[in-house]
Formats: structure tokens, sequence, C-alpha cells
């Protein structure tokens, strides 16, 4: 349990280098809350002694430590309102009854990583997610034909198909087996099934099987590539950042962006916004994360924040709000 003085010694702290990236010295801290500097040095060595803040060996003051971020923000931290400036461009996103849903998500993750410096993630719907429902084709020219994929959530696929010399019933009867074997089966599991489970069923009806299979096998391939999107802004803005100054760092952190599922997975505790900061993401002792769920018509996806644990929440947070409301009420 700390102190009200400490509590407000906490916060200033925070949000002091939160803005400056330097460590706060007692002195400042004297001036905002009119006590003697000795006062503010025993109460910043029992914040230290608690493991809220930590020592910089190169400079003077202190700055927040892991845990002192995580009571920063459950405790202390309040949303900061949305500047007048701030809130046009974002209403003049979502005014614009003329923007699909994707382009209004990609226009307000442009505007996030602008007005804040952070590396903004959109995670469409995990194929996982989707089941296959049904399949068909429709018979294009010769040798070509369209693949329309169903999933039980209503999302339909098209995918042309080059079928080289197979027959219309070869076809007929491949689709038919396809749908007998793999109805409920999640998408991101298909090719494995069609692999292991149809493929030799369909090598003892068709005889041009193997294109069969290869056409069909490359088109639930890229639906499912497809079905899990994912849509970065600011990649580089980490380079702004004084903590990522070590280019080895960047260059582990931007790899690791590559791996979507280390967003994804990150288990959510509670619905609205959830927040990682260090060691609670997988991605980096150095940033923090901070990630909420949308759905728009049935249609779900994430959106996730990744800036320096030096982040400002209450910013990020209202931003991230405001964008889920919209989305969520359109």
């Amino acid at each position: 349990m700390i102190s009200n003085r400490q509590k407000e010694i906490l916060k200033f702290i925070v949000e002091e280098y939160v803005k400056s990236a330097r460590p706060v010295s007692s002195n400042s801290i004297c001036n905002f809350l009119n006590c003697s500097s000795a006062t503010i040095r025993n109460e910043m060595v029992i914040l230290e002694d608690l493991g809220y803040l930590e020592k910089n060996h190169f400079a003077s003051g202190r700055t927040p430590s892991e845990l002192g971020y995580r009571y920063y923000v459950e405790n202390l931290m309040k949303p900061k309102d949305l500047t007048g400036e701030d809130m046009l461009k974002l209403q003049t996103i979502f005014s614009n009854n003329s923007l699909e849903l994707s382009d209004a998500i990609k226009k307000s993750i442009e505007l996030i990583s602008e007005l804040t410096n952070y590396t903004v993630v959109v995670l469409g719907n995990s194929s996982k997610d989707n089941r296959l429902k049904k399949v068909e084709v429709i018979p294009l020219e010769q040798g070509k034909v369209v693949m329309m994929l169903i999933t039980d959530k209503g999302h339909v696929e098209y995918k042309s198909m080059n079928i080289g010399d197979a027959s219309s019933e070869e076809l007929t009867k491949t689709v038919e087996l396809i749908n007998k074997l793999l109805v409920d089966t999640p998408i991101d599991e298909i090719n494995e099934k069609l692999e292991y489970e149809v493929k030799p069923v369909i090598s003892r009806y068709v005889k041009q099987y193997a294109t069969l299979y290869n056409a069909f096998y490359d088109a639930f391939s890229e639906f499912t590539s497809k079905a899990s999107d994912v849509h970065f802004v600011g990649r580089a803005n980490m380079l702004k950042q004084p903590e990522f100054n070590n280019i080895d760092k960047v260059k582990q952190l931007l790899s690791k962006f590559d791996d979507a599922s280390l967003i994804n997975e990150m288990s959510e505790d509670k619905n609205g916004i959830n927040i990682y900061i260090g060691t609670e993401n997988d991605l980096s002792d150095d940033v923090s994360v901070i990630k909420t769920k949308y759905n728009y018509n049935g249609e779900e996806g994430t959106i996730a924040i990744v800036g320096p644990k030096r982040m400002e929440y209450d910013r990020v947070i209202t931003l991230l709000n405001y964008i889920n409301d919209n989305l969520n009420n359109s």
C-alpha cells in the first residue's frame, strides 16, 4: 500500500518521463508538490524499494519500472480528452458513409500512427474462426473455372482455377467429395485434411486427380492467408524513439512484426482495452502493446498499438476507445 503523496509522485514521474524520456529529479517534483527536497528523495527511495521506480546509473533522477507503469495504468491514469483537432480528423473518417469498413479502419490506424508516432497493427479475422460450409464451381472457358468458397461466417471468396484437361464430370466428383469430407473443417486445417484424407479418396475416383488436387490446394492456401489479414502502419516509428537507438534492438523487434501471432495470441483478460507492458508481451521487454477487438456487422478483428514502455497510455486508450465505439456502433 502506498500513500497518497507517493501516488502523486509516481504519477508525476510517469507522466514527465513519458514526455521527456529523461529521468525525473527530486527538484522538479518539489516544485510540483511544494515539498522539501529531502522529503521527496525519501519518498522516491521508498517507491524504489517497493519496485515502482528505477534509478538511472548515468543520470540523477528516477524512471518508472515495469511495475510502476502497471500501477499507473490500473490506479492513477485518467483517459485524456481528445483535442479538437484530433476529434475533427477522426469524425471526418467515420462520417464518410462512402468508406468501406476496411478503408475506415486503414485511415483510422494511419491517423493514430501519425498522431502518436507508434506502430499500429490491424489483425483481421483469423482463418481458424472460419469453417468451410460449401464449395461450388462455375465453369468458364475450356480448362478454367471459378471456385466459390463459402464459410459458416457468411464469408464468400472467389478464386479462378486452371483445371487443365480434367473433365466436367471429374470436377463435379471432386467438389462432391470435398463437400462431403471437409464441411465444417476450420479453414486453416483444410489443406492438411485435403492432403492426408481427401487426396487418397479423390485418386480412386478421378483420373486427373493430381491437377484438381493442386488447384484446390492452392485456392485454399490463398484464402487462408487472406483470412488472417495483417496490416501494419508505422513500422519504422520505433526508430524515432530514444529507447531504440540501438539498431540491433530495432532489427530484432521489426523481425518479430512478421509473426502476427505474437500479438494475436496475447491472452485477453477482459473485453475492451487490454494493455501488455514489457515482459507481459512476447515482442520485446522494451515495448508495450495496447490492443482492442472490434466488431462490425459480425466481422471481427483486432487493433493493436505498439510503442515504448514510455507510452502515452492515457491518449492511446482514448483514441482506441473512440475508434472502437464508432466501429461497433456503425
